[in-house]
């Protein structure tokens, strides 16, 4: 695998600009990739250490972890899966309600999910979510156990995930067993790429008055020209949500509508598998009084960024001012970067 050599191809391919930290990274990945794949038996006797199944990327938004990741994950030829976490817990959930009959349902999933993946990826990992944080320890150690390898970026270190969360000292033991079977490395550079390089988000308008409201509606009608409007209703586990503004995938949203309600990752999955771009309107600005709101607007994006739907937005404040709840600051870094990315007019 000659990592390095295509890595700086890649970059010079897409205009990225390259810099040691990243390159520091590759070699690592590279290293991680021979102690995990590409030992022989002679190896497996002088290499004294256990080889760790798990790479644990860690830095600050913007700084190309998912890019660099994404590119060490396309290079690989082994079976791999790259999921969104909020997914593959979904689809873990439907696995043991399913198999409820079975005693070990960790155990079933877990031969599954190795009959389908040699590698497993998850972006901008985080739990906020107490049922998962309880029994996340236990799966992660079968998955270990199974050999399975699982890399990861993410902007919280592995101490910190889950800080401050209701009952966390029942999600104490999956840090244990992440730390255990991670190597955990800290990628540092002092720009937040998405923000530099996507000045030209004239998608994202603000304040929110009668000029932003006309650019906003002129941009939905050009964009929905000859699509025929329809009341678009999804089924989601027994349940109907329905979608009053649909247009043959261009869909229109009050925020309230998405994060004032009792929706989560389940849903918003579903709308965006129905989307090709989104529109949504009155994005507030968060205090400790909308918590819960921006909580379903973090996973709203994150879920919107995995599947690269464009977004326009009007929006009470500015992105370089917008605040947060204090629970919240870190992950919605991660937001505001990527709503940089999407409401920008070089993405489509």
């Amino acid at each position: 695998m000659n990592l390095r050599e295509n890595f700086l191809s890649y970059c010079e391919t897409k205009e990225f600009e390259i810099n040691d930290h990243q390159l520091n990274i590759i070699d690592d990945l590279k290293n991680f990739y021979k102690r995990n794949f590409k030992q022989n038996f002679l190896t497996k006797i002088f290499n004294k250490k256990e080889n760790k199944a798990g790479y644990y990327l860690v830095g600050d938004v913007g700084v190309g972890k998912t890019m660099i990741l994404n590119f060490f994950f396309n290079e690989l030829n082994e079976k791999k899966l790259r999921l969104h976490f909020n997914e593959f817990m979904i689809n873990f959930h439907d696995f043991i309600f399913k198999n409820k009959d079975k005693e070990n349902g960790i155990d079933y999933f877990v031969k599954d999910l190795n009959n389908r993946a040699q590698i497993i990826y998850f972006d901008e990992f985080q739990v906020t979510n107490i049922v998962d944080a309880m029994i996340l320890g236990k799966l992660f150690k079968k998955i270990f156990e199974a050999k399975i390898k699982v890399i990861f970026s993410s902007n919280i270190r592995i101490k910190d995930l889950y800080k401050d969360g209701l009952q966390r000292d029942q999600f104490i033991p999956f840090l244990k067993v992440l730390e255990n079977n991670s190597y955990e490395k800290e990628l540092l550079i002092d720009d937040d790429y998405r923000s530099k390089n996507n000045k030209n988000f004239e998608r994202f308008l603000f304040p929110i008055d009668q000029s932003t409201n006309f650019k906003f509606n002129k941009f939905f009608r050009e964009i929905t020209k000859n699509k025929i409007k329809n009341k678009k209703i999804l089924e989601i586990k027994g349940r109907k949500l329905e979608i009053d503004n649909f247009y043959d995938n261009v869909i229109k949203f009050d925020f309230n509508e998405l994060c004032d309600r009792n929706l989560g990752s389940e849903d918003y999955i579903s709308i965006t598998d129905s989307c090709d771009f989104l529109f949504i309107k009155n994005l507030p600005n968060f205090t400790e009084n909308n918590s819960n709101q921006q909580q379903r607007f973090i996973t709203l994006i994150d879920v919107i960024y995995e599947k690269k739907i464009p977004l326009m937005i009007t929006s009470n404040v500015g992105l370089d001012v917008i605040n947060s709840s204090k629970s919240l600051v870190e992950p919605f870094k991660r937001t505001v970067s990527r709503l940089y990315e999407l409401t920008s007019i070089n993405y489509n």
